[in-house]
């Protein structure tokens, strides 16, 4: 092989480089306290919507009830969307004014 075989070859050559995958933004979903929604649909919320345990939802309950609101799940923008389209919906249907918020990481 000539010098010039040689160059030829490496001009064929091509690197391929990775595309950089960004992670998603996560969203925190937030339940707020307020004076008229009961203790006990909140922990009903928790275990169903953010499949906490009993103590666990408990536990998420008292410290919306104490400090006004609460973190209760950080998601993809999607998911959390759903989560908390799902709470309002049930608590409207039940006819409690909970609100559910999220807010970007």
């Amino acid at each position: 092989m000539t010098k010039k075989d040689n160059m030829d070859n490496d001009a064929l050559v091509l690197t391929k480089s990775k595309p950089k995958t960004k992670k998603p933004s996560m969203y925190k979903v937030l339940l707020l306290n307020d004076d008229f929604t009961p203790m006990e649909f909140v922990v009903l919320i928790l275990e169903r919507f953010f499949n906490a345990d009993h103590q666990r939802a408990v536990s998420i309950m008292l410290t919306i009830h104490q400090k006004g609101l609460a973190v209760v799940g950080v998601y993809p923008h999607e998911i959390a969307e759903t989560k908390v389209t799902q709470v309002m919906d049930f608590s409207r249907k039940n006819q409690h004014p909970l609100q559910c918020t999220m807010e970007k990481e």
